[in-house]
């Protein structure tokens, strides 16, 4: 899992409430258990017309936007069903964090296991980030997950929380895996204490 430090990056505003899993990637992307390749189904049902061309007036198809790390969203969002194809399909597009007031459970820790920061903000602080990334190609963001804050564009900094634990594993790019594989010599010498007493 890639590392999260320092991002700076522009930041698309979505302010729309309840987005859920399905509209950020719809059921038909699904067939698929490969993390890469799904970007292209990001918000398909917002970002395409029914016959394939752009929508224009969705945020990620305007100029400004398409290059997006950082998406400023509406409350709950992530809700619905529980796929991890959600994160992996705003990673693929190029997403690496996302701030709201609030997150479905499951999205948000799924958000932290494939290396994207999920932020959650008073309602007053999320107006002032939906008014930076109103600013187009002026909206850029840096946030400094170490130091725990957000700048803005007028260098206006906010802090926010975050679980330590999670903040470990964003910061050194550790999966479950790779926290399992960093805890391998104690589970090493358990178990030759196993071994040695008959057990193994």
């Amino acid at each position: 899992m890639e590392k999260f430090t320092t991002l700076t990056g522009v930041a698309a505003p979505m302010r729309i409430t309840n987005v859920d899993t399905d509209r950020i990637i719809p059921k038909q992307y699904l067939k698929t258990i490969k993390r890469t390749g799904l970007g292209k189904g990001l918000f398909s049902e917002m970002r395409y017309n029914d016959d394939g061309s752009e929508n224009p007036d969705f945020v990620l198809n305007q100029p400004a936007y398409r290059n997006a790390k950082v998406l400023v969203a509406g409350d709950n969002f992530g809700c619905g069903s529980s796929r991890e194809h959600a994160p992996w399909a705003l990673a693929d597009f190029g997403i690496r964090c996302i701030i709201s007031t609030s997150f479905a459970d499951i999205f948000f820790n799924n958000c932290a296991k494939n290396g994207i920061l999920a932020i959650i903000v008073s309602p007053e602080d999320l107006e002032k980030l939906f008014d930076d990334a109103e600013r187009g190609a002026n909206a850029t963001l840096t946030i400094d997950l170490e130091s725990q804050t957000i700048k803005g564009p007028d260098g206006g900094t906010l802090h926010f929380d975050i679980d330590s634990g999670r903040k470990e594993s964003l910061l050194n790019g550790l999966d479950e895996i790779g926290l399992t594989l960093k805890r391998a010599p104690k589970i090493d010498a358990y178990e030759e204490k196993l071994a040695a007493r008959g057990f193994a």
